[in-house]
């Protein structure tokens, strides 16, 4: 098959352009702050004035929903009890990169010309890149997962409430904007992808999916990758999956990730810890 492990510092030239700054770990946390100023009056000022409530000691509006910390976005991966089958965890996740994702999009095919060229550009590259939610801006995490040919990466990570809303946005508008597009690799060959939308369960504040099938060559034989590509969104938190292989896209494996992974989320932003209850999916 097409799978390569690359190191992150190889990715870049592996897809011949410029490289990506480094995971951001550095947490962003933002929160109001209820200011209060008070000013004296001399005699004069009324009994009720001056009887009113300090704004330090007046009840606090409800504070957003906590940020990711390190150890949470580790607790919130899902683990080879949730999605149940044959999946092994692996232990090289953060190296899978897939050739068949390498390549320029061919633009003359667009009837919108470059707009829409350039978002399946972005799909294909971050699928290969595994930033199809962007950089995270806080704490993030990633586990991987294999069963035969298939393989399943599943990552969490701080990335913002705006960011992710935006993100999930995009990826909902791939289904129309690239349906069908070709893909021109390095050496002249060329490969086509069908972009599809994939239901999925309610869960989350938010979610999209998608399944992507790339039909190339590989060490001069026809080979096809088909893969779910999923992403949800828990507040600023968001989780995003891609799952399949050579055979196809094991779908039941990924519904059962995606209802997982946002409880898990959901757990642990609440201060819960998660636990393994997978769903049953026919």
């Amino acid at each position: 098959m097409a799978w390569e492990d690359v190191p992150r510092h190889q990715e870049a030239a592996a897809m011949n352009r410029p490289s990506r700054p480094a995971r951001v770990l550095a947490p962003a946390l933002a929160a109001g702050a209820l200011l209060a100023t008070a000013s004296c009056s001399g005699g004069g000022g009324s009994p009720e004035a001056a009887s009113v409530t300090p704004a330090a000691e007046r009840p606090s509006s409800p504070s957003a929903t906590p940020a990711l910390t390190g150890p949470g976005a580790k607790a919130a991966l899902i683990t080879a009890a949730d999605i149940e089958d044959d999946w092994s965890q692996a232990n090289n996740a953060a190296t899978w990169r897939n050739e068949l994702l390498v390549g320029k999009v061919d633009v003359a095919q667009f009837l919108s010309g470059k707009a829409n060229a350039a978002e399946c550009q972005k799909l294909i590259d971050g699928m290969y890149s595994d930033t199809l939610l962007g950089r995270a801006t806080g704490a993030s995490a990633l586990t991987g997962f294999t069963a035969a040919d298939y393989r399943l990466l599943y990552q969490v990570g701080d990335y913002g409430k705006d960011s992710l809303t935006k993100s999930l946005d995009w990826i909902k508008s791939l289904p129309q904007k690239c349906a069908q597009f070709t893909v021109t690799a390095s050496d002249g060959s060329k490969r086509t992808v069908q972009v599809v939308e994939l239901p999925l369960p309610k869960v989350g504040d938010a979610r999209q999916g998608l399944t992507v099938t790339v039909q190339g060559t590989a060490d001069g034989n026809p080979v096809t990758l088909t893969q779910d590509v999923t992403a949800l969104r828990v507040g600023a938190s968001g989780a995003a999956l891609t799952n399949g292989g050579p055979s196809g896209a094991d779908h039941p494996s990924t519904l059962m990730a995606v209802e997982a992974g946002a409880q898990r989320l959901q757990d642990v932003l609440s201060g819960k810890t998660p636990t393994s209850n997978p769903s049953q999916f026919d």
